[in-house]
């Protein structure tokens, strides 16, 4: 039996929103057209003029599980990826047993496959036990989406080599996050004049900046495909920047919460406000919304990274790094850069679909005949605001609480089967 989404709208390349129908059968788009035969068996849903795109694309999420399921699940989590419009996220291995060995990659593949109602590509760590002392098997791990410590940053240059070269022979890539621990002390938050002003000790931008230029350098010395985790720092851009026109292989992702807030917003010692990296500067900000712009980043990620509410409800001195981001990402967006004409609509949705895809090679990203069925629907006309009683995650933790948006997703499509509907409020 055959899907036929109708009263459907796609964007053009010239944004325009044209009226389609979808036809979806065996978890594939099979045909896309002003009009399409429906049959007594077909299942219609009638669209009623929302825009449909392809499902977004997260590269960088936390799932918590194993390990931390007071957090996250991997059921909660994916839920609520999937109330964000997203249909794949790559899960980040920071998990307790790690996927350091094949054995343990598999049972969490595993485990992803079993309780997410979407797709998960899992990364596995670069090192052991993520202690930056010894390198995993890598040769027996190909079965990982990448290689990465993330949250911990590989501070051996000689390590960080070797984990490269053997990357390049494995055609996998190596992604980092980039910190050098000898110049982050105890930081909770940005150093600038609202950490001075809070008396909170600060993160400066140089300790990220000057660890994703060692890597470049070591990215092109070793031929790898490097990928920059959640870059913060104006400095950071310039370095990207000039490694593309220096034709090194590098991409690099955004998160939304550093393309919308600074360091100035944080007004109090609030540890929704505590993220590793911090919340840095407007002429940060600037720099990094101009680096989408001009393809020095290529794609927007949202570091999703649940806390339970002990843990965040206190001193910046004491929260856990993270804000959750899956369910928020795209009406944040929407409405503080297409809705005053920063960004195009079409420009936002790439960075959150094709974009990542093609840097990573994954054929998903798409609307298009062929495809596989996993889209999101977009109600552009709604109105809402930022509710933690509403999210799937377990998570609450974001700074955005109250926050006003246009735009919503309110269908959410993964090979053919909605996983996700917009109800009534709970």
């Amino acid at each position: 039996m055959a899907t036929i989404l109708t009263n459907a709208k796609q964007l053009t390349a010239d944004q325009k929103l044209e009226e389609v129908m979808v036809k979806i059968d065996d978890g594939i788009i099979k045909e896309i057209a002003s009009q399409i035969e429906i049959t007594a068996e077909d299942n219609v849903e009638n669209l009623e003029g929302q825009l449909v795109t392809a499902g977004f694309v997260d590269v960088h999420v936390h799932l918590r599980e194993p390990g931390a399921e007071k957090k996250e699940t991997i059921a909660t989590g994916t839920k609520a990826a999937a109330r964000g419009g997203f249909t794949t996220v790559a899960a980040m291995p920071n998990l307790r047993p790690a996927p350091d060995c094949p054995e343990t990659l598999a049972s969490i593949r595993a485990r992803n496959e079993e309780s997410g109602v979407i797709r998960v590509l899992q990364y596995a760590t670069i090192t052991k036990q993520q202690l930056g002392r010894e390198i995993v098997d890598m040769e027996n791990m190909q079965d990982a989406f990448a290689f990465t410590d993330d949250g911990l940053g590989i501070q051996s240059a000689g390590m960080m080599l070797e984990t490269m070269q053997r990357a390049v022979k494995l055609g996998m890539p190596v992604v980092a996050h980039c910190e050098d621990d000898s110049l982050v002390p105890g930081g909770v938050m940005h150093e600038g004049t609202a950490s001075a002003r809070l008396g909170l000790p600060g993160i400066n931008s140089v300790s990220e900046s000057v660890h994703i230029a060692r890597d470049i350098l070591l990215a092109e010395a070793a031929g790898c495909h490097y990928h920059i985790c959640h870059v913060s720092t104006k400095e950071s851009v310039r370095v990207i920047r000039d490694a593309k026109r220096a034709g090194i292989r590098v991409t690099a992702e955004v998160t939304p919460h550093h393309l919308l807030l600074t360091d100035e917003d944080i007004k109090t010692d609030d540890g929704n406000f505590k993220m590793n990296p911090p919340l840095r500067s407007e002429a940060d900000r600037q720099a990094l919304i101009e680096g989408l712009l001009d393809g020095t980043i290529d794609m927007i990620a949202t570091d999703h990274a649940p806390h339970t509410a002990e843990e965040k409800n206190v001193s910046m001195l004491d929260a856990s790094f993270g804000i959750v981001g899956s369910e928020t990402a795209f009406s944040l967006l929407y409405t503080h850069f297409v809705e005053t004409s920063i960004f195009t609509l079409n420009q936002l949705i790439d960075w959150l679909t094709i974009k990542p895809s093609k840097a990573f090679g994954l054929p998903f990203g798409r609307f298009e005949i062929g495809a596989a069925a996993d889209l999101a629907v977009l109600n552009l006309d709604a109105e809402g605001e930022v509710d933690p009683s509403q999210f799937e995650s377990k998570g609450t933790n974001t700074p955005f609480i109250g926050w006003r948006y246009k735009a919503e997703p309110t269908m959410t499509i993964f090979g053919g089967e909605i996983v996700y509907r917009k109800e009534a409020v709970k």
